[in-house]
C-alpha cells in the first residue's frame, strides 16, 4: 500500500510495480500507453520549469562599476532572485509530488497543468519588476498576485490528481489538510498582495512566510507527528522533579 509517508520517487516505483506490462495483452498495452502519456506530461513539465529558472537567471544584470558598493546597491535584484528562485524550486517540487497520483492524463488534467504552468511563467516578469523599481510597492503586489494565480491553479491541479486517489494510499486525513494548507496559504497570498500596496516590504516577508509551509510537499501525517516535533522544543525547558526519599 502506496502512502504519504513515502518519497514520491518510493510512491512512484511501488505505484508501477502494481501494473503488469504483458506482451501481446491489450490491457497491458493500454497501461503502457497511459505511463508513456504521463511520462511525456511530466517531461514537458519539468523543460517549462528548466525555461523559467533559465530566464531568471538572464534577468541579472551585473553592476556598471566593479566596486563592492555598486554590487551592494542592487540589493533589491538579489532579494527578488532569491524569492523567485525559490518559489520556482518549491513549485516544482509540489507539482512533482503531484503527479505521481495521476493515473490517466485526461484532457482536464493536460488543461489545468498548462494552467498551472502558464502561472508560473509570469514568475520571470513580476521578479524583472520588482528588481527594476527596487521593490517598489505595486510590482510587490503584483508578485504576490502571481503567487496567488499560482496556488489558484495548484489546487485545480490537486483536485484533479490527489483528491482522485484510492483511500487506501491517500487517508481522509491527509486530503483535509491539503485542503487546509492550500486554502490557508491563498489567503496569506491574497493578504500580502494587499498589504504590499502599503507595505511592500512586509508583504513580501509575509510571501516568504508562506513558502515554508511547502518545503515539504507530503501533508501531515497526524496531529501525534506534529506533537513529537513540537516536545522536542519544549523539553530543554522542563524543570527536573528530584526523586522523592521514598524512592530513593
Amino acid at each position: 500500500m502506496a502512502g504519504l509517508g513515502l518519497s514520491p520517487f518510493e510512491h512512484q516505483s511501488e505505484h508501477n510495480s502494481k501494473r503488469e506490462f504483458r506482451p501481446g495483452c491489450p490491457r497491458g498495452k493500454q497501461v503502457a500507453q497511459r505511463e508513456a502519456s504521463l511520462e511525456r506530461l511530466s517531461a514537458f513539465s519539468d523543460g517549462v520549469f528548466s525555461v523559467i529558472i533559465t530566464i531568471l537567471v538572464l534577468e541579472l544584470d551585473p553592476p556598471a562599476h566593479p566596486t563592492f558598493a555598486a554590487l551592494l546597491s542592487l540589493w533589491p535584484t538579489g532579494v527578488s532572485y532569491v524569492v523567485s528562485y525559490l518559489f520556482v524550486a518549491i513549485v516544482w517540487v509540489n507539482h512533482h509530488h503531484v503527479l505521481q497520483y495521476a493515473e490517466v492524463p485526461t484532457p482536464k488534467l493536460i488543461w489545468r497543468n498548462f494552467a498551472h504552468l502558464f502561472s508560473v511563467s509570469l514568475v520571470p516578469f513580476s521578479t524583472a519588476w520588482m528588481a527594476r523599481t527596487r521593490l517598489a510597492g505595486v510590482p510587490v503586489a503584483f508578485d504576490a498576485g502571481v503567487f496567488v494565480l499560482v496556488n489558484v491553479t495548484y489546487v485545480a491541479l490537486l483536485w484533479e490528481t490527489f483528491e482522485r486517489t484510492d483511500e487506501r494510499e491517500v487517508s481522509a486525513h491527509a486530503r483535509r489538510m491539503m485542503r487546509l494548507r492550500s486554502f490557508l496559504t491563498l489567503g496569506a497570498f491574497t493578504i500580502a498582495m494587499l498589504l504590499s500596496l502599503k507595505f511592500p516590504l512586509w508583504g513580501l516577508a509575509l510571501v516568504c512566510c508562506c513558502l515554508l509551509f511547502y518545503l515539504r510537499p507530503e501533508a501531515p501525517h497526524s496531529v501525534s507527528e506534529g506533537s513529537r516535533i513540537l516536545a522536542i522544543f519544549r523539553a530543554p525547558w522542563r524543570r527536573k522533579v528530584p526523586p522523592s526519599d521514598a524512592n530513593a
